[in-house]
């Protein structure tokens, strides 16, 4: 490293050598070259805080100017010690003072940084839950939460962002506790929950009974609804466990009056933004509740393109657009999409068609059933009768009318209800549905429904 040996070095015993007038004795020079190496690594160990250089500052730095001077007496031994000492407090000062700029700079480790983003967390939801004053939802403490649901012990589901339990209330009532993972996301598909169930009050949405928020131990409380969600009635091999097309279609109509009230009838416009059959829960009575607001996403009415970082939704189920805006804008036409895709599954159930191609993997749903509506317009080959084939042809042609790869081609909600509720001979035959932006012009027509 340079340094001098202790041979060459001359030391005057007599003189006393306080750390604040090393640089001015005579044997300034290598004390000085010692102290110019504290600093360096000292200001790479700041910049750095590795423990590497930290072990390099101690051992090279202090342990080896003690061995030059070695040779000395005692007290002048004491006098270098007392340096050394000196330098090191300092040294830890410096570390001391420099994280705690870091802190107020938010330059934090890893661990910190996670530890305070969930402390920020916690206080974004606490603040969003006072805003919200006294039209919040009852808001229960975890411990309660464990009473309701004895101690978590009826499980019901698991989903991406938690596990279902079933509970019970103190006046009887029954209830579904979703405790929300800590490990996902950052607290959005909680304050999504809240903000757009807690506004609703409809028949075909389901209630939202309340919440509970400590730290990061978040749950969400709804009404519990008896005969579970849609889909195990769509996809079900088991004659036992389907149901009528005419009852789903029942079903089909009830929720298309919950997204029609979700996008028009709210003091905010909501858009869920994963709509599926999973997320559509039947009480006893089997009347259809959209659930699962996790996604959603809540602009004024008079707003009707919305604004997205990123796509969201079910693959399968997906507006085009949401995924590419080359396909047009981001609006509630994209939960349009999603629910022509689920009305077409629930005409057919896919798991449940029987058709006969050795390649029916491949097929395209939509494509495969458009064909059969528009060649010979018979449906007995996707399992539909006589008695029951005006429903189906009147879900099919409103679900296809709502696939419509540009969004300015799918009805609204509103005009949803109108078309299931009324004749199948006024509805006409959509163009046929495309995996990718269909040729122009889309026939007249789509310009009446979309409105």
């Amino acid at each position: 490293m340079g340094l001098l040996s202790t041979k060459q070095l001359k030391w005057e015993s007599s003189i006393f050598i306080p750390i604040s007038d090393l640089y001015s004795s005579q044997l300034s020079t290598s004390l000085c070259f010692c102290l110019k190496i504290a600093s360096a690594t000292l200001l790479e160990t700041l910049l750095l805080l590795t423990c590497f250089q930290l072990v390099r500052f101690l051992l090279v730095t202090f342990i080896y100017c003690a061995n030059v001077f070695s040779e000395g007496n005692s007290a002048n031994k004491r006098k270098i010690v007392i340096g050394s000492a000196a330098a090191v407090s300092g040294f830890l000062l410096a570390c001391t003072l420099f994280f705690l700029y870091r802190f107020q700079h938010n330059r934090l480790p890893m661990s910190i940084l996670f530890w305070k983003k969930k402390s920020d967390n916690a206080k974004n939801i606490e603040a969003f839950l006072e805003s919200y004053g006294s039209l919040a939802p009852n808001r229960y403490r975890y411990c309660d939460v464990k009473k309701i649901t004895k101690s978590f012990r009826d499980k019901l589901g698991h989903g991406g962002y938690g596990t279902v339990y079933k509970g019970c209330l103190n006046n009887g009532c029954l209830v579904a506790v979703k405790m929300l993972s800590s490990s996902k996301g950052n607290g959005d598909e909680f304050v999504n929950e809240v903000s757009s169930i807690g506004r609703t009050s409809h028949v075909n949405i389901v209630g939202l009974l309340g919440f509970c928020s400590e730290g990061s131990k978040r749950a969400l409380i709804y009404e519990f609804m008896p005969n579970g969600s849609l889909d195990k009635y769509i996809y079900s091999e088991k004659p036992e466990v389907t149901l009528g097309l005419e009852r789903l279609y029942q079903i089909a109509i009830g929720i298309a009056r919950g997204l029609e009230y979700l996008h028009r009838g709210c003091s905010t416009r909501i858009v869920h933004f994963d709509i599926k059959p999973h997320n559509i829960l039947l009480d006893q009575e089997f009347c259809p509740k959209i659930a699962d607001f996790g996604l959603a996403k809540l602009c004024p009415p008079k707003v009707s393109i919305l604004s997205m970082a990123d796509a969201r939704g079910t693959i399968g189920y997906i507006a085009p657009e949401v995924f590419s805006r080359n396909f047009g804008v981001v609006s509630s036409k994209s939960d349009v999409y999603s629910y022509g895709m689920m009305v077409l599954e629930m005409v057919g159930g896919r798991q449940n068609i029987e058709v006969k191609d050795r390649n029916t993997s491949e097929i395209y749903f939509p494509h495969w059933i458009y064909e059969h509506l528009d060649q010979d317009g018979d449906l007995q080959v996707c399992g539909i009768t006589k008695e029951t084939d005006e429903i189906a042809r009147k879900m099919i042609l409103v679900g296809l009318w709502c696939i419509q790869t540009q969004p300015r081609n799918r009805p609204s909600m509103s005009k949803v209800v109108d078309m299931l509720q009324g004749s199948v001979d006024d509805l006409p035959m959509p163009p046929k549905p495309y995996l990718s932006a269909p040729p122009e012009p889309v026939i007249a027509s789509s310009s009446e429904l979309a409105s």
